[in-house]
């Protein structure tokens, strides 16, 4: 369904009701700060964001990637308020609008974005940035059906969003916990979403609603890089199935070879396991990248194709350096295969995933990635489908 905007003149007057937005209405955020418009939610805690000065860090970690508005209520028509940061990339096409997803007792009724905000205006040839401020914008929803219901409204997966207001028809209250089980997952960007078609349409969203289950989306665009804060928000967070997708932004940065990798994943993984001993936690390697199979990183875009228009990334390591220990997605794959293999004689709980099985040489051939890097709106459900298949059925490692 189309995105909707609709003017203020225009909406129909009701008798508004204002509800704070407190944690209590969010789920699939760590941790709400106070704003001078509102609040914002992060996906990684305070003590978490302290250790790294890394922005593009910052930045993935403020969108709202799984994130969503949930209660209970009556009212037939719903507004909120936000202020978006939005990025634009300089020579690139438009990014397109980030969208609101509403659900009304689980199926997706509307979809629309907010206008206006802060904008973020990236040159990548220049490395600089201009920020723009803007000012917030509103959402509305309105016809929905009479009667007590469930409403979720998923944020932007690709805006930073500072929720300033909620206004109902009628009164709110917090939505009751039902019982599903809570799936925490992290991973790259493309378990951000990337270029998928809405907030509810990335891979961890679709399989999460396929399987019945609560997620918690640590997706972080260009930082699933075995961080030991990540590892602890992860130890501490309550959940009761956990994966962890590791590989290609180690692989595109360039940050390790084999014997630190190594090393990393077993601390990543102790560390969780402090917190989770014994719950279902499923190591996932990289869905394949054709420009990172055997060369190494760092990938970069290539600004021949940025120059027409057009986004491509392309690896920017030497296929024939077969120096000892550098990375590459095959050479990662096997490495956690083995390893997950040796942990779990001693973790029964403890599983692994191919991520050629969500994405392989087959898929590639009818479903390329646009970019060189990323899957596409279509290809989200695909991993998404598959994922749920694999994970959450009767043979899979988060079997009910």
């Amino acid at each position: 369904m189309p995105p909707q905007h609709e003017n203020h003149r225009d909406r129909p007057q009701h008798s508004w009701i204002t509800t704070p937005i407190t944690a209590d209405l969010l789920r699939g955020a760590l941790e709400l700060e106070r704003t001078e418009h509102g609040v914002l939610p992060h996906r990684l805690p305070a003590r978490a964001r302290a250790q790294c000065a890394d922005p593009q860090l910052a930045m993935v970690e403020s969108q709202p990637s799984g994130v969503r508005l949930v209660f209970r209520t009556r009212a037939t028509a719903v507004e909120l308020d936000a202020l978006r940061t939005k990025r634009s990339y300089v020579g690139a096409p438009p990014r397109p609008d980030g969208l609101y997803d509403l659900l009304v007792d689980g199926r997706l009724t509307a979809r629309a974005s907010v206008p206006d905000g802060n904008t973020v205006t990236v040159d990548m040839t220049a490395g600089t940035e201009e920020y723009r401020p803007g000012p917030p914008g509103t959402v509305s929803f309105a016809d929905l059906p009479a009667g007590l219901k469930t409403i979720e409204i998923w944020l932007p997966h690709n805006e930073t969003t500072e929720l300033v207001a909620l206004r109902t028809d009628a009164p709110v209250e917090p939505a009751s916990d039902r019982g599903r089980r809570v799936w925490l997952h992290h991973g790259s960007s493309i378990s951000h979403g990337s270029d998928a078609a809405g907030p509810t349409a990335i891979w961890p969203a679709h399989a999460a609603s396929l399987a019945g289950v609560e997620l918690i989306n640590l997706g972080l665009g260009g930082s699933a890089l075995l961080d030991p804060f990540t590892a602890r928000a992860m130890r501490d967070t309550p959940a009761d199935l956990i994966s962890v997708k590791i590989g290609i932004n180690l692989v595109n940065h360039d940050v390790m070879r084999l014997r630190a990798f190594t090393s990393a994943v077993h601390g990543f993984l102790d560390t969780i396991r402090d917190g989770h001993p014994t719950a279902p936690l499923l190591v996932v390697s990289p869905i394949l990248c054709p420009i990172h199979e055997d060369t190494p990183g760092p990938s970069a875009p290539d600004f021949t194709d940025l120059a027409e228009g057009r986004l491509r990334f392309r690896a920017m390591g030497d296929p024939e350096d077969l120096t000892p220990g550098k990375l590459t997605l095959r050479v990662i794959r096997d490495d956690l295969s083995a390893l997950v293999a040796r942990r779990a004689k001693d973790d029964p709980h403890l599983h692994y995933l191919d991520g050629l099985a969500l994405y392989g040489e087959d898929d590639a051939t009818t479903l390329p990635l646009p970019d060189g890097l990323h899957p596409d709106a279509e290809t989200h459900h695909h991993i998404g489908e598959r994922f749920a298949e694999l994970a959450f059925t009767a043979h899979g490692p988060f079997a009910p």
